[in-house]
């Protein structure tokens, strides 16, 4: 019932051996439903491309254990084969413990391993290392090994007779391929939208895995589970089987080359609670929807493109004009857009909308899980909530003024002319303290969360989009 690939350490190889077994499944006409583990954007883009099918996160600590499991067996029950691609190292969690690891994944749904290996420069001492891994947890089933960056025949011998000696199945062997490389970016692999000659790349993922790779093995431990129900539908509206529909409206969400770290529940839940995503490209200068009631701006790349932002002129006057009246929810990379500048890939700061109070330059990288505990009652959070979030970027705010002074149309009687903390946020090594920008109208911050982690955001999100509560617009 479908395997976990993972590896000793990061950058050894999980992604190419996923996508190659997903790229040769489509083409072999078999549906694959790709997972990941872990709170990734990047990796799951491509496993996205490759199969035809939105990658799935499955996170224990963002999500909760009960929605692991029922996302890996709803999602996977939908195909004919499922796949999960690991986090780091096999057994890396916070800190040095497994928590949320790729390990405790394959243990909670009970899930064979496939340990993919860089196996270049070794020979004997490869035996040492796998049963390393297979000997550490007796919890877990290690299924075979994939030795990838193996140089030659007498080579990949050598390793086979290593691993036959201690009872290990070798289930492929990778050569080494400078043009099989994936590209990267500063926060790990390229955006899917950035790789160049697609369909070259996935004929050869496929001829790879028809090279090198086990695949009757292969077809047996990538067998997807049992189907079960929609679990979207289940998270938001329970049992209810004959719901009457509900009043659409229609949400505005960032969509291009800037701003594209979504998780496919997203969209999900808002179509599931009636609000049909109409997406918006501030990258073309693009006006936003007029039928849009609300704006998502999710996570991504904004840095990458500062200043092509900064000259979207019609983009950023309609942002400015939105901001206040209708309700913003902004990630990130799409709380960036929402400072007074931004500093590109070359250090030099570009222009944003002004609207909030502060300057976003390159810093130290800031990744972790956060615990969040809500301080004030605003757009999606409440006093007293708890969530789990994830933080991961390498900017930094260098705020002008604090969020007490901070007016947005002050001659509105809505009660929500300030804007303050939504929550205190803590996390490994990470001390409490207090983070973003909130009111009724607004929630912008660094931390990303997974709205099927709680049905609490999307059920506060619809009701934020009440119309007798957003005046008229006049642009500003």
């Amino acid at each position: 019932m479908a395997c976990v690939i993972a590896a000793p350490a990061s950058g050894t190889g999980k992604t190419l051996l996923s996508l190659a077994l997903t790229a040769w499944a489509r083409s072999r006409g078999l549906s694959l439903q790709p997972f990941k583990v872990g709170p990734d954007y990047l990796d799951p883009q491509q496993l996205t491309v490759a199969s035809g099918k939105p990658c799935r996160n499955l996170d224990l600590l963002l999500c909760g254990p009960d929605w692991v499991k029922e996302s890996f067996n709803s999602f996977g029950g939908s195909a004919d084969l499922a796949l999960v691609e690991g986090v780091m190292g096999l057994f890396d969690g916070i800190g040095i413990s497994e928590l949320g690891s790729t390990a405790a994944v394959a243990r909670h749904l009970g899930l064979p391993v496939v340990l993919v290996v860089d196996a270049s420069g070794q020979a004997g001492s490869l035996a040492a290392l796998v049963k390393g891994f297979r000997d550490h947890d007796r919890q877990l089933t290690l299924a075979g090994v994939v030795l990838n960056k193996v140089n030659s025949n007498r080579h990949k011998e050598l390793l086979m007779e290593v691993l036959s000696g201690i009872g290990i199945k070798v289930l492929g062997c990778l050569p080494r391929d400078p043009e099989l490389s994936l590209p990267s970016r500063h926060l790990g692999l390229a955006p899917a939208h950035e790789l160049e000659q697609l369909e070259d790349r996935l004929e050869a993922w496929s001829a790879l895995a028809e090279a090198h790779l086990d695949l009757e093995s292969f077809k047996t431990l990538l067998r997807a589970p049992a189907g079960a129900r929609n679990p979207i539908h289940t998270l938001l509206l329970g049992e209810k089987r004959n719901q009457s529909p509900l009043q659409l409206r229609p949400v505005a969400v960032a969509q291009d080359e800037a701003f594209h770290f979504r998780y496919p529940e997203t969209k999900e839940c808002l179509e599931t609670l009636g609000m049909p995503v109409l997406p918006w490209r501030p990258l073309n200068d693009e006006p936003l929807p007029a039928q849009a009631e609300g704006l998502i701006l999710p996570g991504g790349f904004p840095e990458q493109y500062a200043e092509r932002l900064s000259k979207c002129a019609r983009s950023m006057k309609e942002l400015r004009a939105w901001y206040g009246r209708r309700p913003i929810y902004a990630e990130c990379g799409g709380m960036l857009l929402l400072g007074q500048s931004l500093t590109d890939l070359e250090g030099q700061a570009h222009p944003m909308t002004g609207l909030l109070p502060f300057h976003a330059k390159k810093g130290a990288l800031q990744v972790g899980y956060r615990n969040l505990q809500g301080i004030e009652d605003s757009l999606v959070v409440r006093n007293g909530d708890q969530l789990m979030g994830h933080e991961f970027h390498r900017w930094e705010l260098h705020q002008t003024c604090t969020n007490d002074h901070l007016n947005i149309h002050p001659d509105r009687k809505q009660n929500n002319n300030k804007a303050r903390a939504p929550w205190q946020i803590e996390g490994w090594r990470v001390q409490q303290q207090h983070e973003g920008w909130s009111n009724k109208k607004l929630h912008a911050s660094w931390v990303h969360l997974h709205w099927a982690s709680s049905s609490m955001i999307a059920h506060r999100w619809r009701a934020a989009l009440d119309p007798e509560a957003i005046p008229e617009a006049t642009a500003s």
